[in-house]
């Protein structure tokens, strides 16, 4: 059976202070909250990974950094590998997010590299794939849901894709306040669902989470997570406050 799953992403939000105090006080809220066999996950700046892993529970959360390289090592000034991840405790890494594709040019061949090395490295990847509301209203979301997917991921054996959780974000919903309709993210987890079962078998597609991300909020959480498709979901600003995050994680 799935994994249902509320992970957040801060994104670059917070200090280091500030942030391992947020981290601290989600973990004592978590340890009372009614998570219903929720996974958690804290996607956190880097400087702030190694010590989060520290502060909370392991049992109840978990902690991811937001990229890492694709490269093994070498001099990639800036960068940060995927062995580094997995030495500070963490296990996952966000990959694909859609402001690292257009800030920083990452295509599918350069995410499929990445995810290579986060997997080799034991690390399990959110992986992030969404369009943009253009191809929305030129009716091409689905052929780049399917292209992002496949090209980055489909080379997997059915044992590493195990470890990849995806994260659906239709760009234009995200730190927008304009979320997709529950009916438009059930349809798109569902056809992403159906794309794993063509290439894996229905077995790992049925046990594959997907979460949805794009403007989740206390709000909205409870009707997007009923739908049977949709696991959870990457959450952006909400997570990066205390109360509203436990509302969502609570909300299955």
């Amino acid at each position: 059976m799935r994994k249902k799953i509320v992970a957040g992403n801060w994104k670059m939000n917070t200090n280091y202070d500030s942030g391992l105090e947020l981290a601290r006080e989600i973990n004592e809220k978590v340890a009372k909250a009614n998570l219903k066999g929720t996974g958690i996950i804290l996607g956190v700046p880097f400087i702030l990974v190694a010590d989060v892993v520290k502060n909370v529970d392991k049992d109840n959360i978990g902690v991811a950094a937001q990229n890492s390289a694709a490269w093994e090592k070498g001099a990639y000034t800036g960068e940060i590998s995927a062995d580094m991840v997995k030495s500070t405790g963490a296990g996952y890494v966000i990959l694909g997010h859609s402001e690292r594709r257009k800030y920083f040019k990452e295509t599918e061949s350069i995410l499929k590299e990445k995810t290579e090395l986060a997997l080799a490295s034991n690390l399990e990847v959110i992986f992030c794939c969404g369009e943009v509301l253009e191809e929305r209203n030129d009716n091409k979301h689905f052929e780049i849901i399917k292209r992002q997917i496949s090209d980055s991921l489909f080379h997997l054996s059915a044992g590493e894709f195990s470890n990849i959780i995806i994260a659906y974000e239709p760009v234009w919903a995200i730190g927008t306040g304009v979320t997709a309709s529950s009916d438009q993210a059930q349809e798109m987890h569902s056809f992403i669902r159906k794309l794993i079962a063509e290439k894996f078998g229905d077995e790992l597609a049925g046990n594959t989470t997907i979460l949805y991300g794009g403007s989740c909020n206390p709000g909205n959480a409870r009707e997007l997570f009923s739908n049977p498709d949709v696991d959870g979901g990457l959450i952006g600003g909400a997570s990066l406050k205390a109360d509203d995050f436990i509302k969502i994680i609570e909300s299955f």
